[in-house]
């Protein structure tokens, strides 16, 4: 291999820089970041010029049935969204649906994060369980960031770059409308799932319905609510509730992305 140096003189192959690429991004199971793939090249190749490659490669592969996307944990290759449907019936069995309560719970931690479980509970005026934030946590797609300095010291949830990625997405700033989050979050449950879904993750099929612009109590009552979150998961007590929180949680959004 030549000698690869960054800039217009560096003489390096492009044409084998690009096929090195397309291999190792074709046969990785995860998303490949700028610095996994200049690995490849003992880093001789530099990040912006291996950046305009990868941007060269992407527009080789349009048109076709396999795309090269750029997401929260670097690039990978995936199929196009609109040829899903006929994949899927390589696959006899359905994705899970996810129910009301697990969407609810997910939408107000990825749009107003980070967020306790008590500010959970007051947004949607139930508590909620330690089992229904387990699901999204075994997903891969929440986790624990911190701790609020308040009594208790209740642990601070927020979406993971696994959530990022699964919904082909690079940074919260690119989240849709709150109202379109459901149909984006049942394209990413046709991933294939290492285990298969809790019972506490799997109910009615429900997209969310709520205007982008907030997020409401949810449109039942609060003991109809309660009881269908107890039917979905048997809701129980847990250490890190804080229950007695009170207001609404920062509406900022932020987040990083690893290139």
């Amino acid at each position: 291999m030549p000698a690869i140096r960054e800039g217009v003189d560096s003489g390096f192959d492009l044409e084998l820089v690009k096929r090195v690429l397309e291999t190792a991004l074709l046969v990785a199971d995860d998303p490949l970041s700028v610095l996994e793939l200049r690995r490849l090249f003992n880093d001789e190749l530099g990040a912006d010029a291996l950046r305009r490659v990868l941007e060269t490669l992407r527009g080789d592969w349009e048109g076709r049935g396999i795309e090269l996307t750029h997401v929260a944990s670097g690039w990978r290759f995936r199929a196009r969204p609109d040829l899903q449907q006929y994949l899927d019936r390589l696959r006899p069995d359905k994705p899970p649906r996810y129910s009301r309560a697990v969407m609810e719970t997910l939408a107000i931690i990825a749009y107003r994060q980070p967020v306790t479980r008590g500010d959970i509970e007051a947004i949607r005026g139930v508590t909620v369980s330690g089992a229904l934030v387990k699901t999204l946590e075994q997903r891969g797609w929440v986790e624990a960031v911190g701790f609020k300095e308040v009594p208790g010291r209740p642990a601070l949830y927020a979406t993971t770059s696994q959530f990022l990625d699964d919904l082909n997405l690079t940074s919260l700033g690119d989240l849709p409308p709150l109202e379109d989050l459901g149909t984006l979050v049942e394209g990413a449950s046709q991933l294939a799932l290492d285990e298969p879904p809790s019972s506490a993750e799997v109910a009615e099929p429900v997209l969310l319905d709520a205007p982008a612009t907030e997020l409401p109590e949810a449109p039942d009552g609060p003991a109809d609510l309660q009881a269908r979150d107890d039917q979905d998961q048997g809701a129980t007590g847990d250490g890190d509730n804080d229950a007695g929180a009170s207001g609404m949680p920062p509406e900022g959004v932020s987040g990083t992305t690893s290139e």
